[in-house]
């Protein structure tokens, strides 16, 4: 039972989300959801192996069997863009939404300036204010892109806890949440533990302090919004079951914590990087082409564990689609599968089709009717060398030139015979001879030449 001490209204909003973009459900989804209710949703998630742990799963399930919760997750705004580690959580609290639970989103304004110690070897740098609040404006947006905060059944929540943080005085924090808390009781958990045998870096006062403001979370959204269950990946476990013990400790309530296992990939390696970095939610910082060919590129060992927690495909599909990776591996059903729906859920059908389209672009695939947008993407994916418009006029470049200076090959001789042999191409077209030059008819746009030697080996000439 909800025991609020103040007003939903007491808490400043966030300015109002996007409405939910991927309504009606894709198939995948509506296919998933005809099946799950809140009191079948932990039997999916473990089905999934998307349950760690929990702080009592037997009365949890009890629980959902009375009805729909209201449960959160939170985020600090590290970065202006969630990445694919985010995915997990973020579905997972589309899942509940979709069984009729009511789900909270927690931007960490607060906790965002501290720092959450769990996971980290080392002190993560400070955040200024408007950092973080220009961090949260970022996100806001991605984060409708999952959750539905329009309808008026079971609408989700976008709350900051900064909020409720700047109307708490430091004193009273120590006085009210801190007495409830022995310091032994808060380095027994492995994110504070980890950092204290760590001689060299250590662990400030500052990040100690985190697993006090989770907790103090908890606490309040359960006060104000009747706040049951937090979800989070398993490096927050420390810091979920620090809110359960408040929350028990201070208003004598069972409230629960369900953890994720995180998403690494056979070798143990956190999964959501490539060679470049961290794969970004947002197209600015990672293209729809490349978050597509990421997915794209997931290893057979990691490919079925991927469908099975970051899509919402049947779990008998996913099963046929492992009977695919065993009889026909190089098929690569699993991999395009996984891509074309998580690209989907994230970007949208019609970003995901373009994605689609780039790729067959680098698999050799014509350039007829190819939006100049779309082409960029590939453009991004490949090196490119500058040449002078005047290059291409009257005679033109000479190929064998041109695939020198674009270093697909790396001297005229070779480029010769890459050429005779049948593996060059311009724009997708296989080169006739090496007696063949680039004229401002092969210029697409106006500005670019594609030249691709073999099957995977691309060049841009970008004609100034």
């Amino acid at each position: 039972m909800q025991t609020s001490a103040r007003s939903p209204a007491a808490i400043s909003p966030i300015s109002r989300l996007p409405p939910f973009p991927h309504l009606p459900l894709p198939a995948t989804i509506a296919s998933w959801l005809t099946s799950k209710t809140c009191m079948n949703i932990l039997d999916d998630l473990r089905a999934r192996g998307l349950l760690a742990d929990c702080t009592d799963a037997e009365a949890l399930a009890q629980r959902l069997a009375q009805g729909p919760i209201t449960l959160y997750c939170g985020f600090d705004p590290t970065a202006d863009s969630l990445h694919v580690g985010n995915l997990v959580p973020l579905f997972a609290l589309r899942r509940f939404q979709l069984a009729g639970c009511l789900p909270i989103v927690l931007a960490g304004g607060a906790t965002g300036m501290v720092g959450d110690p769990s996971g980290k070897s080392s002190e993560r740098n400070l955040q200024t204010p408007e950092q973080v609040a220009h961090n949260i404006e970022c996100i806001k947006g991605q984060l409708a892109q999952f959750l539905d905060f329009e309808t008026k059944v079971n609408p989700a929540r976008l709350v900051n806890n900064a909020d409720w943080f700047a109307q708490i005085r430091f004193l009273d924090f120590l006085r009210d949440v801190g007495k409830h808390f022995t310091v032994n009781w808060v380095i027994a958990k492995e994110s504070v533990r980890a950092r204290m045998t760590d001689r060299d870096s250590g662990i400030s006062y500052t990040e100690f302090s985190y697993m006090l403001l989770q907790a103090y979370d908890f606490y309040h959204l359960y006060r104000t919004f009747g706040c049951e269950l937090q979800v989070g990946a398993s490096d927050q476990w420390g810091n979920i079951t620090a809110g359960v013990e408040l929350c028990r400790r201070k208003l004598g309530q069972t409230v629960w914590g369900l953890t994720f296992p995180l998403l690494t990939r056979s070798d143990g390696a956190k999964y959501g990087k490539s060679a470049s970095g961290a794969v970004y939610l947002d197209p600015r910082r990672t293209s729809v082409y490349r978050f597509y060919q990421f997915f794209m590129q997931a290893e057979d060992a990691d490919v079925l564990k991927l469908l099975r927690v970051l899509t919402f495909l049947p779990h008998e599909q996913i099963a046929a689609l492992a009977r695919e990776v065993e009889t026909n591996p190089a098929g690569r059903a699993a991999q395009k599968a996984l891509a074309r729906e998580v690209t989907t859920l994230v970007h949208g059908e019609q970003a995901c089709a373009d994605a689609m389209r780039a790729s067959e672009i680098m698999f050799g695939g014509a350039l007829d009717g190819v939006r100049e947008e779309l082409f960029m993407d590939v453009v991004g994916e490949a090196p490119t060398q500058r040449v002078s418009k005047s290059r291409l006029e009257g005679a033109g470049l000479p190929i064998i030139e041109a695939f020198v200076e674009a270093g697909l090959s790396a001297s005229r001789s070779q480029a010769r015979k890459d050429i005779e042999g049948g593996g060059a191409y311009v724009n997708n077209v296989r080169v006739a001879g090496s007696g063949q030059s680039l004229t401002s008819k092969d210029l697409l746009f106006g500005r670019y030449v594609l030249l691709r030697k073999g099957k995977r080996n691309y060049a841009v000439i970008v004609a100034e």
